[in-house]
């Protein structure tokens, strides 16, 4: 169903990359993290984890802790706006919330981002949503 799942996620001078690096763990308990320097705005100093989970057991580990947890109706009622034409699903999750062991998406502001790379052929977006409705859907 899926055949990657990229995960980055920004810690700012106020957080504890243990803390962030937690909450992606407890989205992606078997994810391996990256951490990279980078500079904002104004000056200040940002790490961002990073990496790919791309091994079939867990990626449907994640996929199916994330129908147990997330609000179904609002997933599929989003699915068109958060697929791109190449059946990407892009997704956030608080951080504070992952922390607790929580998923909860969001639709902007700080969070840990995901991009979901469905398994459908051909590739596009009408396929790879069908696909996802057809599990949310399942999964009632």
């Amino acid at each position: 169903m899926i055949h990657n799942i990229k995960f980055r996620a920004f810690v700012y001078e106020n957080e504890s990359i243990d803390e962030i690096s937690q909450a992606i763990l407890n989205i992606l308990p078997d994810a391996e993290i990256e951490a990279e320097e980078a500079e904002g705005l104004l000056e200040d100093k940002i790490i961002i984890l990073s990496g790919t989970v791309s091994k079939k057991k867990y990626t449907k580990t994640f996929f199916n802790t994330l129908l147990e947890s997330v609000d179904l109706d609002k997933l599929n009622n989003d699915l068109e706006r958060k697929m791109d034409e190449k059946g990407n699903l892009f997704l956030r999750f608080d951080k504070t919330d992952a922390l607790d062991e929580k998923l909860t998406i969001l639709d902007k502001g700080d969070a840990i981002h995901l991009k979901i790379k469905i398994a459908a052929y051909p590739a596009k977006k009408e396929i790879a949503v069908d696909k996802v409705r057809e599990a949310i859907l399942g999964s009632d």
